[in-house]
């Protein structure tokens, strides 16, 4: 017997509280939103899919070309391309999931104006129909490191956990990034400038050891510098430095937190201004 409930719509001013049992009772509809985003993304492309593949692997080879044999970066242990794609992997996911976030309310202003149901589905639907590109480009890590022989590391167990952080960071940003988005139009051409510019800010294509120490405390700050250098860890082993993973994990789940309070402060507004 299907559950049925009320629902009672009420002007609210000021800071709210997440309303856990309203999301609960309609995630089937973030499945659908999920599913919705992933047909639309690769219908009438070439390539299909397999762009969850390409730009890392695209990167992958730009960035071991330009950055490990003409300036002579090095891994410090492992292949340089198995380095520099553990990272991609997840700072590709990382941008395309804020990219896309920050421009899902203004994509949906219809549905927005139209009918009532939670507005956060549509940012975070943006971002779950990426979480595949991230299985996939996971599973063609293990690929490339059956290729280059290099030995699965026990500490892949704790890519979940990894995974999660990750998505956390993306979640926050994007949900503040898509609100501020509906009010100040200019924010989607700022969004594509700073993640280019965070890459280089996140040791995606150089290891910490060529971070001074007394600065990396200040990179740890940046959610995805633990992300990825804890991918790395998962991936191909070696030593890490729990402490920056641990601040930057703790950095992405405050920021999850609040991208919730913003989000939920101004969606009242949204269907008035967008």
């Amino acid at each position: 017997m299907a559950t049925t409930f009320d629902l009672l719509l009420k002007p609210r001013a000021g800071w709210q509280p997440i309303n856990w049992n309203e999301i609960w009772l309609n995630r089937q509809l973030l499945g659908f939103l999920i599913w919705r985003d992933i047909k639309i993304r690769y219908r009438q492309t070439l390539f299909g899919g397999l762009w969850a593949i390409i730009q890392p692997l695209l990167a992958m080879l730009i960035f071991t070309f330009f950055f490990h044999r003409l300036s002579g970066i090095s891994s410090g242990g492992p292949p340089y391309p198995l380095f520099a794609y553990a990272g991609l992997a997840f700072w590709t996911f990382f941008s395309n999931a804020v990219g896309m976030a920050s421009n899902s309310l203004v994509g949906n202003q219809v549905l927005i104006s139209k009918v009532y149901f939670p507005r956060i589905f549509i940012p975070l639907g943006s971002i779950g129909a990426l979480v595949l590109d991230l299985v996939v480009s996971s599973f063609l890590m293990v690929v490339f490191m059956v290729y280059y022989r290099w030995p699965l590391s026990k500490n892949i167990i704790w890519l979940p956990v990894i995974a999660m952080g990750c998505c956390l960071a993306a979640s926050g940003l994007g949900l503040i990034l898509s609100a501020w988005n509906v009010r100040f139009r200019d924010v989607k051409y700022a969004v594509p400038f700073f993640l280019q510019m965070g890459m280089f800010l996140t040791p995606v294509i150089y290891p910490m050891d060529y971070v001074p120490a007394r600065l990396r405390p200040l990179m740890a700050l940046n959610p995805m510098t633990g992300v990825v250098v804890a991918a790395r860890y998962a991936f191909l082993g070696g030593q890490v430095e729990w402490n920056l993973i641990l601040i930057s994990l703790a950095v992405s789940l405050a920021l999850f937190v609040a991208g919730l309070f913003v989000f939920r402060r101004t969606e009242t507004r949204f269907a008035d201004i967008i």
